[in-house]
């Protein structure tokens, strides 16, 4: 694991070719010396890694077990941030937060309809968040309801850091920060709407689930990608 910002690492693949292209991240957080993993990545078979097994090994070599990290935090259904969710939750024991609309389809009821890998089996959230709720986690998160990408979309902001931690809200493909890709949102202009709110954050850092993380002038670079979601500037 990378260590990006102080208490934020982000999972390596083990294949070079797969570097960032999708962020599983983990936060240490600043009381009760725990972790909190934020996603957990596609399950064993459908990439060339054992997303479980490298978080434990992690976990050992900072002295602790997979029982350190208490609480998993999702984005939104997609079976690449929800792949290891089950296993994770079993093994750790953990605490599970999502929005409430994404709960009901992480655990298939009802199934969800829209574009995006679903998840393969059906997984009971612990804790469903809302627009605003405080989390005691990292050095104190925020949760934002992004819809767009999928209904239940949350994105995560700690405030004393200014670091946003983004999901699939936000993308970064060899190039700026992008609006979620079209054919697996559920609604383009919902997703280009939670971005130009996203935009008006004071962000320096910016980790998204797929591409590398932006680690200065985040703010710029979400307005920057905002206007070119709507074609055009705004105020804010």
């Amino acid at each position: 694991m990378t260590e990006i910002l102080p208490g934020v690492f982000l999972l390596d693949p083990a294949n070079p070719e797969l570097r960032h292209a999708t962020n599983v991240v983990l936060l240490r957080d600043a009381k009760g010396g725990g972790y909190t993993l934020l996603d957990t990545g596609l399950p064993k078979g459908m990439v060339p890694r054992d997303m479980v097994s490298e978080v434990e090994q992690f976990c050992r070599a900072q002295k602790g077990s997979l029982s350190d990290i208490h609480r998993i935090l999702i984005t939104h259904l997609h079976l690449d941030h929800t792949g290891n969710l089950k296993a994770l939750q079993e093994r750790t024991g953990a605490k599970v937060y999502a929005h409430w609309m994404e709960a009901a389809f992480i655990a298939n009821s009802p199934v969800y309809k829209g574009p995006g890998m679903l998840p393969q089996e059906p997984v009971r959230i612990t804790e469903t968040l809302r627009d605003g709720d405080a989390l005691d986690a990292f050095d104190g998160l925020v949760a934002y309801h992004t819809p767009g990408h999928t209904p239940g979309h949350l994105s995560f902001y700690a405030p004393t850091r200014r670091i946003l931690f983004t999901g699939d809200a936000v993308m970064r493909q060899d190039g700026p920060l992008t609006v979620s890709a079209p054919q697996y949102t559920f609604s383009q202009q919902m997703a280009a709407l939670s971005l130009r709110r996203l935009a008006t954050l004071d962000v320096e850092s910016v980790v998204t689930y797929h591409g590398e993380p932006i680690l200065k002038d985040g703010k710029q670079h979400l307005k920057t990608a905002s206007e070119q979601a709507y074609g055009g500037k705004y105020e804010n």
